[in-house]
């Protein structure tokens, strides 16, 4: 049997930072015979799972399901809100903070950065004094979770910022909504964009924004401008407001991919916003605490650490992929490395879907036990062990 083929007949326990393996029930709900996508009965379960995703973005805003990544998400909004030479001002302490920057310039919008080192959080202070001297700038993105690096930036406090400025803030949520506290209203955030399998524990295949009242003068005051029309959040606004009874979307949505969020989004709010949310917190405690145990240290500190993910340092004796490839061929477990300048030096373990419970974090702990006595260490299972009291 070749490696290829190998892999696809085994099961593997995903500890990277998205997709997460899933729960079988979502699984079962996508295997579900293919709904029309349109029609009395399905809009009754499409305006059911609007409702629910409303409740975990904590809005009354629109929201928007869109066949496609985050990516696309936040290429709707840079397109629908700007027009060419146009200047937004961009937070970049990361691998994503960098792909906001480059979504916003290949709309040919002038960007203004303001930065952190990979590994430490953005400085709202920063944002003000780049505010002060851009006075023409039309709006500020930042990332929630930035995940290259699992830092946390302070986005209620950015966006307070952006807002004593009279600008809208854009927020890249695609690997924190359910994940940590984001009470999107709350904390007047004009455009938040996620995804369907990050912490809301579903395959990849769905995009979701959420778009207020002052990004929706941004979209007006661009209304000459246009930047196609998929992408196009007017486009998804006119088809919300005229075809409601029966298609209020433009396009055919990937039925199966949204009977299986209808289920994890269920069981989401029947446990719990902020039980869900503490599944991963849990989850990220076991982990520093037994990789801690094992001699790793972190790389963030702090209030800053993420609990969705968790990077942690490269030890000098072996490298990541010697790591990462024991534990993929000898237990079926995927990690992911460090992205851009932390390639080679972090490792990233994520905390979502089946990767939150005790047994797969049993199954990681011992593996990582076994790896460091092959390398000579001695690291009993008793010690790789020691974070589970955090979960259990």
């Amino acid at each position: 049997m070749t490696k290829d083929n190998k892999e696809e007949t085994m099961t593997f326990k995903l500890f990277i930072p998205g997709p997460c393996a899933v729960h079988e029930d979502v699984l079962e709900a996508m295997a579900h015979p293919v709904y029309r996508h349109y029609g009395a009965e399905w809009l009754e379960i499409f305006n059911e799972t609007i409702g629910l995703l409303k409740q975990v973005f904590q809005t009354q805003n629109d929201v928007f399901i869109i066949p496609g990544t985050g990516s696309a998400a936040l290429d709707m909004a840079f397109g629908s809100m700007f027009a060419g030479g146009e200047t937004v001002v961009i937070g970049d302490n990361g691998f994503f903070g960098a792909r906001l920057r480059e979504i916003a310039e290949a709309y040919g919008l002038r960007t203004v950065l303001f930065t952190a080192p990979h590994g430490q959080p953005l400085d709202p202070d920063d944002l003000r004094a780049v505010l002060a001297q851009e006075p023409d700038a039309r709006a500020v993105a930042v990332v929630y979770h930035e995940t290259g690096t699992t830092v946390l930036n302070p986005v209620e406090e950015l966006a307070q910022a952006a807002h004593a400025a009279g600008l809208p803030i854009i927020v890249d949520a695609i690997s924190a909504l359910g994940g940590v506290s984001l009470p999107v209203d709350a904390w007047g955030i004009d455009v938040c964009v996620s995804v369907a399998n990050k912490c809301l524990e579903c395959p990849p295949g769905l995009g979701f924004i959420s778009v207020g009242p002052r990004a929706w003068e941004c979209v007006d005051r661009n209304a000459t401008q246009t930047h196609g029309w998929y992408l196009n959040l007017r486009v998804w606004r006119d088809f919300a407001e005229k075809w409601a009874s029966w298609h209020p979307y433009p396009v055919t949505l990937p039925t199966n991919n949204i009977l299986g969020l209808r289920v994890s989004l269920r069981r989401i709010m029947s446990r719990g916003l902020q039980t869900h949310v503490e599944r991963f917190a849990r989850a990220s405690r076991a982990v520093r605490r037994s990789f801690a145990a094992m001699g790793f240290e972190m790389l963030v500190e702090g209030v800053a650490a993420s609990p969705i993910a968790t990077a942690i340092k490269a030890r000098p004796e072996f490298t990541v992929d010697a790591l990462s490839q024991y534990l993929s061929d000898e237990h079926a477990i995927l990690i992911s490395g460090g992205l851009g300048q932390l390639h080679g030096k972090v490792f990233r373990i994520g905390h979502m879907g089946l990767a939150a419970e005790a047994p797969y974090l049993e199954a990681l702990f011992l593996a990582v036990a076994a790896f460091m006595r092959e390398q000579g260490f001695d690291v009993s299972d008793e010690t790789a062990l020691s974070g589970l009291a955090e979960v259990i």
